[in-house]
């Protein structure tokens, strides 16, 4: 009898159901296009890619140089979830030359990738039910760790007024009685502009004195141009340091791949205690060959060719500002801080997904539209990255023309 029920027919098993965060998360559509640039690169088409924020350049020689040495075949052990002790000194004198700020290392966390600085923050931050305001545009994927918490995104639209940014009084008019959070980036990914220092203090006071969290991601802060006095553009723990801030290695220092970041979290023992069991669950560690070899960013040589790039930069935004306006695709707010233009491309009669998908297909440019970033510019505009070469850029601001001038 068991041998004629093993050989009965078996319904098909029902297929395990993905949780409500998998199947709900959005793509971030700057990854999509670029994936697409990449298969027609394959194909052997000429193509600009000016989608990602990835800087060209590559770590510094010296890093490079660091990370080498460290496949020697030299044990490579779990360091501390908080990370490499050195690294975190090193990034906390970093701040105190840089900024001068005075951070001790134990508030630092170093972290798999500036993503998992955000991660652990929201995480820290984030209960079921939570409003968080974020600025519209703004950098995506903090929309979909919030509500990968079951938190409540909160877009307040923003624009060219206000620099793409909120302000004290755009919070005030958002405000619920169960917001938890507030979260900055600046400068800003998509516009590449910073808030103004006065702005981002009233914005933190006033989360402050009604018990939100302040998360500010500075990524892209010591990409910024300086201020009008020569001094470097503030961070936010420079009038809240009680504020959480999330940081990278991915830009200034031109290591994307490498995936490290860090945290810089409030002086309390609970909120310290809290994070290092969060980032032991969730990684155990950042990758220990790079934590190592980022100590050699901090080096001089290392600081100065960042520095180098930076100029560099400077230069390649001028080449897009100008070809933008030349084209007659405005910019209405010129960057500052990192490395995007973001542009209205409502002349032309064309939505901006439309635009992006037209301009890669015909004139085989890859940028990124607006529907990455919020509801409030999604069919407006259109982000271009000049992290890419001059001559890339060049390149892709002809072609572009003259797939405007098509239309």
């Amino acid at each position: 009898m068991e041998n004629e029920a093993a050989q009965q027919p078996q319904s098909p098993a029902a297929s395990p159901v993905m949780s409500r965060r998998a199947r709900e998360a959005n793509p971030f559509r700057a990854m999509v296009f670029g994936e697409q640039a990449d298969k027609m690169l394959a194909q052997g088409i000429s193509v600009i890619k000016l989608s990602l924020g990835e800087p060209d350049f590559g770590a510094p020689p010296a890093v490079r140089d660091a990370m080498r040495e460290q496949y020697d075949g030299r044990a490579l052990p779990y360091t501390a979830a908080m990370g490499l002790p050195e690294l975190r000194q090193a990034i906390a004198d970093f701040y105190h030359e840089r900024h001068d700020l005075d951070i001790d290392p134990k508030r630092i966390c170093v972290t798999a990738g500036g993503s998992a600085a955000l991660l652990l923050a929201t995480a820290l931050t984030v209960d079921p039910g939570d409003d968080v305001i974020v600025a519209d545009p703004s950098y995506p994927c903090n929309r979909e760790l919030v509500r990968s918490f079951e938190g409540q995104v909160i877009d307040v639209p923003t624009s060219a007024a206000t620099r793409f940014h909120l302000t004290a009084d755009l919070c005030s008019q958002y405000w619920t009685s169960k917001t938890k959070a507030v979260m900055i980036t600046s400068p800003s990914n998509p516009t590449g502009t910073t808030i103004d220092f006065t702005v981002l203090d009233e914005v933190c006071k006033l989360a402050a004195s009604r018990g939100a969290w302040r998360i500010v991601d500075e990524t892209y802060l010591d990409l910024a141009d300086r201020e009008p006095d020569g001094t470097e553009v503030k961070s936010v723990l420079a009038c809240d340091p009680g504020a959480i801030v999330c940081n990278s290695f991915s830009k200034f220092f031109g290591m994307t791949g490498w995936r490290l970041g860090w945290a810089i979290l409030p002086d309390d023992p609970t909120v310290l205690e809290a994070v290092d069991d969060l980032a032991t669950n969730y990684y155990l560690c950042a990758h220990t060959p790079t934590q190592h070899a980022a100590l050699a960013c901090f080096m001089p040589e290392s600081l100065a060719e960042c520095e180098a790039r930076r100029q560099e930069l400077l230069a390649r935004r001028r080449i897009v500002i100008d070809g933008l306006k030349r084209i007659g695709l405005p910019v209405e707010v010129e960057p500052n801080g990192a490395f995007y233009a973001y542009f209205n491309i409502s002349r032309t009669g064309l939505d901006a997904w439309t635009f992006c998908e037209r301009v890669l297909d015909e004139a085989h440019v890859a940028l990124t539209p607006g529907r990455d970033f919020g509801a409030a510019t999604a069919d407006t505009h259109v982000r271009l990255s000049y992290a890419a070469s001059r001559e890339a850029l060049t390149e892709g601001l002809e072609r572009l023309g003259t797939f405007v001038e098509s239309l």
